[in-house]
């Protein structure tokens, strides 16, 4: 962990510590369960070390300097620093830049006398104060107090007699590489990870779903502790587990079962690497998938963020940080293109869940004495894990709707819904129905046909649907409700039904190289629980006008032969094509994942007829599967396999 650099005849006393490494000092007063609050720091030393030294300028030197350099970038003796963050500065003064730390760096080659300033400085520096010795710990450990140590008395005079501090070194897990700015600097992953989290409302904690065969399936909670949960957050590349889930706590998953009756010691690299029991569906059911939640790093994300003028903490305006040390300032952000997305990441970063609302108008909340808006143009993907991580206009603000009153707000939530498709029974009912004209006048006016139709010679003629069933289940830890409340309901004169969302699924037939060659869509013109599990009761119900939605653990079915439950394939020629279903895709209401929200399958059109095989939600398969998906070459007969 330490190397001593050695610059001509002198030797520095002096450890540099490796990439990522930090100083370890324990207090007595301390509570050693928050050790890891404590670290030093060493770049503080560089900083204050650069803020001495850089006020002796001797011309000589700096010219003598600049020759070397000139001649190599990077001298002999010269430890080679790569800062991936500003160092913090305990003067009060701003951070030392990259090339002040180039031109110390330089110095110490060249003059002995700062050498032995540097010396002198660090040794009042480093008058460690020892609280620790005889750390010895498994691995298993959830917190350093529960490893075998012991503490020095306050009378003993002589400590770690011989020895140095401990130090640490740290690889961040993906989320907070990828995130930081620094992905293209790492280097590529040796593999697809084996072992992912679904379904939680806040970074490290969720359903654990392991991948066996190229399919991702869950685990059944049967003997889950706390050992087998740390394994997983250590394979994610979190610390050790805070809690481990049963009773699908963090939501219900879908499919497969892989794994039941794990036992981990704590050591291991992987669950796989844990004994376990491969189970069938009559051993456990998904009411018993597993969970965990893993201890995090401290990021303070959520300090540079804040709601205002809310009935609640969980609601309000969002304001956010901006500026550097000395001109920090709290603002606005422009509510154009604000939508669910966005406030999920908000919400993501307030540390209070999912959001149910993203709003673009905040009028009706109080904003207090800040009106200046210092952020536009936010697009998210919904993964991130600050505001600061979306794209936006940068300094360069620019709002189509100026005024406080047209700002973003969020609404959020601990629980959210969580729809997915069941994939099977799309595979199971899905024929061709040629359609006389005269039978879609109301399809026709939802625009549930193909823009052909509109030249077609009608009443007479035909359309040729392509007809399958969607049934689909709310397996989140919220009922799913329509954006929209009855009042603004719309009313469909010619099917004799309201529409609670414009568009609740897309239906599309792509090419293999994802050419969109036909689509379809349907309304939400009922959501409503037709069956539910044994232990659920239903609780939206369309007729006479009552409330609608899916509740958890239910699920709402499209019979195939319901208006609009198609895809119009009158103008598509034969051939091998993807069938995509899309679930509330323009992100209408907030789920707990998105990712699952789409379900494709492999169809075989030779003009009369069509196969469909190969259908499975999105996220179901592992990447290589999915590959083997999407090159997949298409059917030479009616065989499937």
């Amino acid at each position: 962990m330490f190397e001593k650099k050695t610059f001509g005849e002198d030797i520095l006393p002096y450890t540099y510590p490796m990439k990522g490494s930090k100083l370890l000092a324990v207090s007595q007063e301390r509570d050693p369960r928050v050790i890891v609050d404590s670290l030093l720091g060493m770049l503080d030393v560089l900083d204050v070390l650069a803020k001495t030294i850089l006020k002796k300028k001797p011309r000589k030197l700096r010219k003598r300097a600049a020759k070397a350099s000139a001649r190599r970038s990077k001298p002999l003796g010269r430890p080679v620093t790569k800062l991936k963050a500003k160092p913090k500065t305990q003067m009060g003064r701003g951070p030392v830049k990259r090339q002040d730390f180039e031109r110390i760096l330089s110095l110490f080659e060249l003059q002995s006398p700062l050498i032995l300033s540097f010396q002198r400085l660090l040794a009042r520096r480093q008058q460690h104060s020892f609280g620790l010795h005889g750390v010895a710990c498994v691995g298993t450990e959830a917190h350093l107090s529960l490893c075998s140590l012991e503490f020095y008395r306050a009378n003993d005079t002589i400590r770690c007699p011989g020895g140095a501090p401990a130090v640490v070194s740290c690889v961040p897990s993906p989320l907070y590489a990828a995130s930081s700015g620094q992905k293209k600097q790492q280097s590529k992953p040796q593999g697809e990870a084996r072992v992912r989290l679904k379904g939680g409302a806040h970074p490290g904690e969720g359903r654990v779903e392991v991948l066996k065969a190229g399919t991702w399936g869950t685990v059944c909670d049967r003997k889950w502790d706390l050992q087998a949960a740390s394994v997983v957050c250590r394979e994610l590349g979190f610390g050790s587990a805070r809690e481990a889930l049963s009773g699908a706590r963090m939501g219900q998953g879908m499919g497969a079962i892989h794994l039941s009756e794990v036992r981990c010691s704590g050591q291991e690299l992987s669950l796989w690497k844990c004994p376990h029991k491969n189970i069938t569906a009559e051993d456990c059911s998904h009411s018993q998938d597993a969970g965990v939640r893993c201890n995090l790093p401290y990021t303070g994300v959520e300090t540079k963020i804040r709601l205002s003028g809310g009935r609640s903490r969980h609601e309000g305006r969002v304001e956010v940080q901006t500026g550097g040390p000395g001109s920090f300032r709290w603002g606005l952000i422009c509510g154009d293109g604000w939508g669910t997305l966005e406030a999920m990441v908000a919400c993501r970063q307030l540390g209070l869940g999912y959001a149910n609302h993203g709003l673009q108008e905040t009028w009706y909340w109080d904003s207090g004495n800040i009106t200046e808006v210092v952020m536009s143009g936010v697009r998210c993907t919904g993964t991130e894990l600050s505001l600061d991580q979306c794209a936006h206009h940068g300094t360069h603000v620019t709002c189509k709707r100026t005024g406080s009153r047209f700002t973003a707000g969020v609404i959020c939530s601990e629980t959210a819904s969580d729809l997915l498709l069941h994939s099977a029974l799309v595979q199971e009912t899905a024929y061709i129905e040629d359609r006389p004209l005269h039978m879609l006048y109301c399809a026709a006016e939802e625009n549930c046909l193909a823009s052909s139709a509109r030249s077609a010679n009608w009443p007479y003629g035909h359309r040729r649907l392509l007809r399958f069933s969607s049934q689909i289940h709310n397996l989140g830890r919220a009922d799913f409700r329509p954006k929209a409340g009855r009042h603004s309901w719309v009313w469909h004169e010619c099917h004799g039904h309201y529409h609670s969302m414009d568009i609740f699924t897309h239906y599309d037939i792509l090419t293999p190289n994802g050419t969109k060659v036909a689509e379809g869509h349907k309304a939400s013109f009922c959501l409503e629980d037709t069956e539910c599990q044994e232990d659920v009761s239903k609780r939206y119900e369309c007729a006479n006008f009552g409330e609608q939605g899916i509740t958890v653990g239910c699920w709402d079915l499209y019979r195939h032969d319901i208006d609009c439950q198609w895809i119009d394939i009158t103008d598509v020629k034969p051939g091998n094509y993807i069938l995509q279903v899309v679930i509330n895709p323009n992100f209408e209401v907030a789920e707990s994942d998105f990712t699952n929200n789409a379900m494709k399958c492999n169809c075989k059109y030779d003009g009369h007829r069509i196969w469909v095989h190969n259908c499975h939600i999105g996220d179901a398969f592992s990447e290589e599967a999915n590959r083997r998906f999407e090159r997949y070459p298409g059917q030479t007969s009616n065989q499937i396999i």
